[in-house]
């Protein structure tokens, strides 16, 4: 009998319907006639899944006795006796009780397998053994039960039960998953939608990978040796063309295709500095590849073939994209491009994808950007070549064809390659053609032939009017070439300041992005701004970019001076004067950015100046107000009692005695938060931080409100924080007396801490009315009380100044709305890293001393996912609280 086969269900959480799809599945094979039965399933006394199992043959369960308590596992022997083909285990990570035949219920769906019997189990993300860590870090539960993640990769099938963090929290909030008393604490614990959300993207995680193992195996068994690459490296070459945004998009679909994969786009530019490439359009494909989630880089390379490829194998990529050439059919004859040559010599380990546009055959556009005393080697010596060499080709072809084809006609052939070389190599290339071509027609083709002297006079004339013609020609076509390259470099120019000028009056350059911007047009190694304030006074860097940037401008290869006391400084190369214009340009947008900067910070520091008197006009209308409502009762009281024309009661004595001391206490109150307040403002508090436990201080904090309206859920096992006594205990003070103020009548206020990671949570949950998502962050701005509230006294500073000393202990004070209604402020703090002290838990009615660790204390059955009704590697107390884990 062969092994049976196994699957699984996987789940990111509890509640997501691996159960119910389990069940399904069952009740699926049934109806095709299949032979199933339920091993094992913990319905959990959830309604539906519990209606599922009607119809299924369940197997009974075995009955075990622990410690005086009887529980029920899973029969393997009653399983095996029955042999169905297949069989529903629920819950494959749980611990069987101890007496079991197995330890694990993973190692009783192995005895099945091996039976042939074929197992559909079920099983969440938390529970893989790799994954505890990552699990005990997102949310603060470290899992007991663990399956070794061997025996679940090598199930047959491993289907993965999703559902986005929204739907299982409504799920949750509706009473599918635990009961309504159990809602709201899980809800703000566990199933918080942070921890979610990263459990959702292990889960994810997890099966692609699984799926890239299947891969695999799929490729080994069918013998495939060529690379078939799951996550890939992308580069994307760009030539500042408008074809460059169809590559990027093109990369990012084929990005998509696998996991992980990474997109780089490279811009290759001359190191003779200024291209042909648009500013615009460059600026706009950086920021359509950053928006894709890939990087642009650019490179200096003369040799662009070779720039790509050293960069692509430079960064370890696997794929190039390139555009389809845009040069029209004539001007291959000058090269195979690009992208051929790329192709050809990117060898085995790099594929190159050659991608269409609608630019293709319509030319370059704009030529790359030289003058003619910068050609370049390449092509000076392409001139010469084609100036001295081709002649001589062409004299040996024309002397050994039959026919003459006639002296003019050979002229015409001359003057063409003189032609040529001029327009390749410029004037000096194309003179030397037309001597050396005067010379070949007078040897070879002017009579008497082989001979230096010409017999006619008529040949005479007729070589030097071709000599004069040629030398006419190439200087007509030289300063046709130049002015060709100048208007070229003109147009760049004004591309490069007209894009410059824009992008800096919009005030979307910074500083550092202009002098980038520089350093790349330029091919500079770094750029420096200098300042300062005098002649006699040294010079400091208002911004740099690039290594080693210059200190002074004499130190530089290229200094542009701006106004009497800024200098812009350039090393790496010098420049030809024509670039200094351009140059100029940039440095006057460098010193208009430097000015936008720090008129911005004087602009904020107004605001903040404004922002101060406005503070000090509340101030002044809150002295005037709530300041005066409890000294005119206090001198009510206070008058009253000294008037010796009332004989006053006791009873009466002490009741107005009790109004002196509760306007005494709210006047003491509201100055307080004042004085609070204006040392926040004028950012004088500085915190004593010392290490301490929330129970010394929380409790303290609650003493100005009624005893019977709060609810302290303080765990021992938390680890200690690292605060300002005195500042917890104001900012948890004011906002429990907010939280105190805001709640119904009868209604107490929760006030609970929790272990996260490296953080302890102090949350204070109320039931009140709630604020609305467009004024929550109001409620923390000073002077600010929801709604105008009459209740109580106070200046609506309160929060305010909470918010304050957390932040000044490095902690932080937000608000999420209660499930159910109402308000939730949580205060987040700095745990001190160490040892806790360890709880009293209580298993089976046994009073046991809990794990000791830096790990959060057992979860409580009420708060965390659903586990096993009896789990026996771990203590479980439900007095004790589960951690939450991060948002």
């Amino acid at each position: 009998m062969g092994r049976g086969k196994l699957r699984i269900y996987l789940g990111a959480a509890p509640g997501v319907g691996k159960t119910y799809a389990m069940l399904s599945e069952g009740h699926r094979r049934v109806e095709r006639g299949g032979d199933c039965v339920v091993g094992f399933v913990e319905h959990h006394g959830r309604p539906r899944t519990e209606v599922m199992l009607h119809g299924l043959e369940q197997v009974p369960r075995s009955e075990l006795t622990y410690r005086g308590a009887g529980f029920t596992e899973m029969d393997v022997d009653a399983l095996l006796a029955r042999g169905p083909a297949v069989a529903l285990v629920d819950e494959l990570a749980h611990t069987n009780v101890p007496g079991s035949r197995n330890a694990k219920r993973w190692q009783d769906v192995e005895e099945l397998l091996r039976a042939g019997i074929d197992v559909v189990s079920t099983v969440n993300i938390q529970h893989l053994e790799s994954l505890g860590d990552v699990v005990e870090s997102i949310t603060g539960v470290r899992q007991r039960e663990t399956v070794p993640d061997e025996v679940v990769r090598r199930a047959d099938q491993i289907e993965l039960v999703d559902m986005s963090p929204q739907a299982l929290r409504r799920r949750m909030a509706h009473g599918n998953i635990y009961k309504s008393d159990k809602v709201d604490a899980a809800l703000s614990n566990y199933f918080r939608p942070g921890n979610l959300t990263a459990l959702r993207e292990l889960a994810l995680l997890w099966v692609a990978d699984r799926a890239d193992e299947y891969l695999q195996q799929y490729r080994g068994e069918h013998d495939i040796r060529s690379t078939w690459q799951a996550r890939e490296r992308i580069v994307v070459g760009l030539t500042g063309g408008p074809e460059g945004r169809t590559l990027i998009r093109r990369a990012s679909r084929m990005a998509a295709k696998g996991s992980g994969s990474e997109i780089l786009a490279v811009y290759i530019a001359r190191s003779d500095g200024l291209t042909a490439a648009s500013p615009k359009e460059l600026a706009v494909q950086r920021t359509l590849v950053e928006d894709l989630g890939g990087t642009f880089h650019h490179v200096i390379g003369d040799n662009i073939p070779d720039a790509l490829l050293a960069f692509a194998r430079g960064v370890n990529a696997t794929q190039i994209v390139l555009g389809s050439s845009r040069r029209k059919t004539w001007q291959y004859v000058f090269g195979p491009g690009v992208g051929v040559t790329v192709a050809r010599e990117s060898g085995p380990d790099l594929d190159v994808h050659i991608v269409t546009h609608e630019e293709v055959a319509k030319g370059r556009g704009l030529p790359v950007v030289r003058t003619a005393a910068r050609l370049g080697r390449p092509r000076i010596v392409a001139g010469w070549v084609v100036g001295v060499l081709c002649p001589a080709l062409l004299a040996l072809v024309l002397a050994h064809i039959d026919g003459d084809p006639g002296l003019a006609n050979e002229m015409l052939l001359f003057l063409a390659l003189t032609v040529a070389a001029a327009l390749l190599g410029g004037l000096v290339p194309a003179l030397a053609s037309a001597a050396f071509g005067s010379l070949l027609l007078n040897y070879f083709f002017a009579p008497p032939v082989h001979r230096f002297t010409v017999s006619d006079p008529k040949n005479i004339v007729a070589i030097s009017v071709f000599f004069g013609v040629a030398v006419a020609v190439a200087s007509v076509v030289d300063v046709a070439a130049r002015r060709t390259q100048q208007a070229a470099r003109l147009r760049a120019e004004s591309e490069i300041l007209s894009f410059l000028a824009g992008s800096v009056l919009r005030g979307e350059t910074t500083l550092d992005a202009l002098l980038e911007r520089v350093r790349e047009t330029f091919a500079m190694e770094s750029v420096a701004l200098l300042e300062r304030e005098s002649d006699v006074e040294p010079w400091s860097p208002a911004g740099s970019v690039g290594p080693r940037p210059a200190a002074r401008p004499e130190d530089a290869d290229v200094d542009m001076p701006i106004g009497d006391h800024m200098a812009l400084a350039l090393s790496g190369r010098v420049l030809p004067a024509e670039d200094r214009r351009v140059l100029g340009a940039f440095a006057a947008q460098a010193a208009v950015v430097l000015d936008r900067q720090r008129l911005v910070g004087q602009a904020e520091e107004a605001r903040r100046m404004a922002e101060g008197n406005r503070i000090r006009t509340a101030l002044l209308a809150a002295v005037s107000h709530d300041l005066r409502t409890p000294l005119a009762s206090i001198k009510a009281s206070v008058s009253s009692l000294r008037s010796d024309d009332v004989e006053w009661s006791e009873e009466d004595r002490a009741e107005l005695l009790e109004g002196i001391e509760d306007g005494a206490d709210r006047l003491d109150h509201l100055v307080g938060n004042l004085l609070d307040m204006s040392r926040l403002q004028t950012g004088t508090v500085t915190p004593l931080i010392r290490e301490i436990d929330l129970d010394e201080v929380v409790p303290m904090a609650l003493g100005g409100v009624p005893e019977d309206s709060v609810v302290l859920d303080i765990p021992e096992t938390l680890p200690m924080v690292a605060v300002d006594p005195g500042l917890l205990e104001r900012s948890v003070a004011n906002v429990v007396e907010n939280a105190v103020k805001y709640s119904p009548a009868g209604e107490r206020v929760l006030v609970a801490a929790s272990f996260l990671g490296d953080r302890v949570e102090v949350r204070v949950v109320d039931r009140g009315p709630g604020v609305p998502d467009e004024a929550k962050d109001r409620i923390f701005a000073p002077f600010q009380r929801y709604g105008d509230s009459p209740r109580g006294a106070g200046v609506g500073l309160g929060l305010a100044v909470a918010r304050g000393f957390a932040e000044a202990m490095d902690g932080t004070l937000d608000v999420e709305d209660t499930p159910g209604g109402g308000l939730t402020m949580v205060l987040t703090l700095r745990a001190v890293p160490g040892e806790r002290t360890p709880s009293r838990v209580t298993v089976d009615g046994e009073e046991r001393t809990g794990p000791v660790g830096t790990g959060p204390p057992a979860p409580a059955p009420s708060l965390a996912p659903p586990s096993p009704p009896h789990s026996f590697d771990r203590p479980v107390d439900p007095s004790v609280r589960q951690k939450a884990g991060p948002q």
